[in-house]
């Protein structure tokens, strides 16, 4: 972990080096907790008795992060709504935390009022002294209209956007003010960035996820803080927000747990935009079309030729030049 927290009595402590101890390598600690096998969270902020904030923690990728960080040791808030959903994920949570449920705090909290943020904020504080990872990670997709109702894209864009915006402004101070390394990783989409057809208040709310955290993460730079400010790039993963009535994951999509475990590799790498494959589009084909959308600007095209009828044998040659 490089710099570690202080220890639980229930954790034995291993350094396991990558590599030669050169510039630039790495020094990961491995927590093995009796009956729980071994962990390994190779970011400092990550250390055992240091605190992570997860908003939409209580199912999908929100709870598969919480459940790495209160196994490796570290005090997690999940804030979300609907009470029993958050009782269940508290439940499981404490069930695996080394120190059971004094570790783990659970609240209600509505992202888009930023009123309930800063109370999330103040109640982080008062219990476990700060925070060192916030993961903006709550989100909606009831699915849009261009022409929809104005109630809809409202709701889409308080919860999507408003609430990476809430929590980033409140927690973001108080994590620079303590002088600690510390994340903040804000859960954006793929269709924030090539903005297919279909679901535009959805894509307007994760674009502008991605134009945030690239000038949040400009401004850190600029103050030399030590928190640094990252994108999560889902692929497919199979959740509550993506089940649409399914019970068995689709051969093509991740589980929120292999996700959270990229997501910490490419952390530990120093990755802003963490692009995240699944079981059926590798990184090469999210390059391409990744490529293909920026290029229409550039080509003068159509917006989404990708999806234009004139443009679709120039776009499969082009992912075939991959």
């Amino acid at each position: 972990m490089g710099k570690a927290g202080a220890m639980t009595p229930h954790a034995k402590t291993t350094h396991v080096v990558m590599g030669m101890l050169a510039e630039g390598a790495t020094l990961y600690e491995v927590l093995d907790f009796p009956g729980q096998g071994a962990i390994r969270m190779p970011h400092p902020a990550m250390s055992s008795g240091n605190v992570a904030v997860i908003t939409g923690g209580a199912s999908g990728i929100g709870l598969a992060a919480a459940m790495r960080f209160a196994r490796a040791g570290m005090k997690v808030c999940i804030a979300d709504i609907g009470p029993d959903r958050l009782k269940d994920a508290e439940s499981r949570l404490a069930s695996i935390a080394p120190n059971g449920a004094a570790g783990i705090m659970p609240l209600s909290v509505d992202v888009s009022r930023i009123e309930q943020v800063r109370e999330l904020d103040g109640a982080v504080q008062k219990r476990f002294g700060g925070t060192d990872i916030l993961m903006n990670n709550a989100g909606i997709q009831p699915g849009s209209q261009m022409f929809g109702p104005a109630e809809n894209w409202q709701r889409i864009l308080s919860v999507n956007l408003w609430g990476v915006v809430n929590g980033s402004q409140v927690f973001a101070p108080r994590m620079i003010e303590r002088g600690r390394v510390g994340l903040i990783i804000n859960t954006g989409s793929k269709q924030g960035i090539t903005t297919p057809p279909g679901d535009p208040a959805y894509n307007v709310s994760k674009a502008g996820v991605k134009a945030f955290t690239e000038a949040l993460q400009h401004e850190l730079r600029g103050l030399n803080s030590k928190v640094s400010a990252h994108l999560l790039i889902p692929g497919f993963v199979f959740t509550g927000l993506t089940a649409r009535g399914r019970t068995e994951k689709p051969a093509a999509a991740w589980t929120a747990e292999q996700t959270v475990d990229f997501m910490i590799e490419k952390l530990e790498a120093g990755d802003f935009y963490i692009l995240c494959p699944d079981n059926d589009v590798p990184r090469k084909l999210d390059e391409r079309r990744i490529l293909w959308a920026a290029q229409d600007i550039v080509e003068n095209r159509p917006p989404l030729s990708r999806w234009h009828k004139d443009y679709a044998e120039a776009f499969a040659a082009f992912v075939k030049q991959a």
